[in-house]
């Protein structure tokens, strides 16, 4: 039977971690869940960078995968900042800020919604543009902390080329925060990982949100 009631998860997801999933999980009992990974657009291209490595293609394919392409996962590449990324600020007043609630919006057909995210800045930000959303808590497990494990597995192993997994210093490994299938997508796309490991992070943070410098003005 269709669920009715759409959950809306506003999520980097880069990567897809094993917090990312449990939430998703959860959120499957009682709703349809609707995932939008962000994407950083500028001239109509993506804008990757040391913070936002994987594409929106490669995302999504991690949490298809992940789920086993479960009919009530739907991932859209809609929640997309067309660069200068400025123009969507000061977001109460910006009409590019409400456009891109509007291109979201207009993919969810459930009689109702709610949404979801585990940061307290972002939930105040989303109740006053009326997106419903619930309470809950900050992941455990953030892909910052997975990324940082990837970037670290680059530097300490010199010809780490196809993604070798050995622990640091702390007896972490990079694996074990993402699912078996997440760390088959890693792998194939490694070169990623390669590139980035080796780059500046330009980026910037306005009102919590974090942007590419690349595009923001």
């Amino acid at each position: 039977m269709e669920k009715k009631v759409a959950a809306i998860f506003l999520a980097h997801i880069n990567p897809l971690t094993i917090s990312h999933e449990a939430i998703i999980q959860k959120l499957l009992k009682d709703y349809s869940v609707h995932i939008f990974p962000v994407r950083f657009l500028k001239d109509n291209l993506e804008v990757n960078t040391r913070s936002f490595p994987f594409s929106y293609e490669i995302r999504k394919q991690m949490i298809l995968e992940s789920f086993d392409f479960n009919e009530n996962i739907h991932v859209h590449g809609d929640y997309a900042f067309h660069s200068p990324y400025i123009q969507y600020f000061p977001p109460f007043v910006s009409p590019a800020f409400k456009r891109l609630k509007n291109k979201i919006m207009i993919n969810i057909h459930e009689n109702s919604f709610i949404t979801y995210t585990g940061d307290r800045a972002e939930r105040v930000l989303l109740s006053m543009f009326g997106f419903n959303p619930i309470k809950a808590n900050r992941q455990i497990i953030s892909s910052t902390n997975v990324k940082n494990l990837l970037y670290d597995s680059v530097i300490r192993q010199k010809n780490n080329l196809s993604g070798n997994i050995e622990p640091n210093q702390d007896g972490m490994k990079w694996n074990d925060f993402v699912s078996p299938k997440v760390v088959e997508v890693i792998k194939k796309n490694w070169e990623t990982i390669r590139t980035f490991s080796i780059s500046k992070d330009e980026t910037v943070r306005v009102m919590g949100m974090k942007f590419p410098k690349n595009g923001f003005i």
